[in-house]
């Protein structure tokens, strides 16, 4: 059974993210972390902005300059050899791979989980040179024994798609604790919680020669130096998830042991999220994963947007009993949220 979608979605539109300067406008907001803090639901937005097009014969790039803390934008002529628009999400020329928006972190609060006032200011910019392309799709994992939070986010650059790591207390100051994967690496999310004395982390490395963009999990005595790699999770092709599966929000430990909500895609580039159950004490060990999908792209705002028909988790936030809230991007364009049960999902699994 499909989640309960908020009737009030879309809850998040770029029309309701100001701009963080002249000359830019929000294409997205979407892609959250989602946690709970004391009485409120705190987001951590992944807010896309691309220069406004003064010149329909030009195609403007935006990127961020680490050295001057700086935003720059250039214009390339429409009609340049070589120049290659097909992708909505990036722009390649001369030899090299652009993204039509860059993107930055904002912060919003809710007291219902529902209604959201965003921070008129961003929370987190690109700050070194592997984010000059902008930082990505953040995932809030608590550690309550060391009361801190922790955020993974994607670092893009011209020197490829890395994982960043930083660490806050209090959602005010964030220190960067640095690179933890090197390109290409993404969808990573860290374990709220050691196990047998380690901490752990899902991650997804891409190649393009051998293998596919799987699931994979790691593990680290000090969030800095990750190892003990194991291949967690693969594609299951002509499945929903069949040609590409990354994870979603930080897994949820469950009675049964591990609970991960991740994404798949499809042989039609269609997103979807389905679950996957580790072993509690080694989990490296699957024990049951979704046949069918818990979530599909099927509302007007999940087919239609920036990227179509996509609906894609950085966050889920358990509530009283079994209730389980996830925040999810829809079509790369808006912040939605859905309602289900633990009971629900653990009835996909096989």
């Amino acid at each position: 059974m499909e989640p309960v979608r908020y009737p009030g979605n879309p809850i998040i539109r770029p029309e309701d993210v100001p701009p963080s300067a002249d000359g830019l406008e929000v294409v997205g907001a979407f892609n959250a972390g989602a946690v709970q803090v004391g009485e409120e639901t705190f987001l951590l937005l992944r807010v896309a902005e691309a220069a406004r097009c003064t010149d329909p014969d030009t195609v403007p790039i935006v990127t961020a300059d680490p050295d001057r803390g700086e935003i720059r934008v250039v214009s390339i002529p429409k009609n340049s050899p070589g120049l290659d628009l097909s992708d909505p999400r990036q722009v390649i020329y001369g030899g090299h791979r652009y993204l039509s928006s860059l993107s930055h972190l904002r912060l919003a609060r809710s007291r219902d989980g529902y209604h959201f006032q965003v921070d008129a200011r961003p929370t987190i910019v690109p700050r070194s040179r592997y984010e000059t392309y902008g930082i990505e799709d953040p995932r809030i994992t608590y550690l309550a024994e060391e009361d801190r939070y922790l955020i993974t986010y994607t670092a893009v650059s011209n020197l490829g798609i890395a994982v960043g790591l930083m660490e806050t207390r209090d959602f005010v100051d964030f220190r960067r604790l640095g690179i933890i994967f090197t390109p290409d690496n993404k969808d990573v999310a860290v374990f709220p919680g050691t196990v047998q004395g380690h901490y752990a982390v899902l991650h997804r490395p891409s190649s393009s020669h051998l293998g596919s963009p799987d699931i994979w999990i790691a593990f680290s005595d000090n969030l800095q130096y990750w190892g003990n790699n194991h291949h967690l999770l693969g594609r299951r092709p002509g499945m929903w998830d069949g040609i590409r599966v990354g994870a979603g929000a930080p897994p949820l430990l469950t009675p049964e042991g591990w609970l991960e909500i991740y994404h798949g895609a499809n042989e039609d580039n269609s997103y979807f999220l389905g679950a996957v159950l580790l072993d509690r004490q080694d989990p490296t060990r699957v024990l049951a994963r979704s046949q069918d999908p818990v979530m599909s792209p099927i509302m007007g705002y999940e087919r239609t947007g920036f990227f179509n028909n996509t609906v894609f988790t950085c966050g889920v936030v358990p509530g009283p009993g079994e209730q389980l809230r996830i925040y999810y991007g829809a079509a790369d364009k808006v912040t939605a949220v859905a309602d289900t049960t633990l009971g629900a999902v653990m009835d996909s699994l096989r």
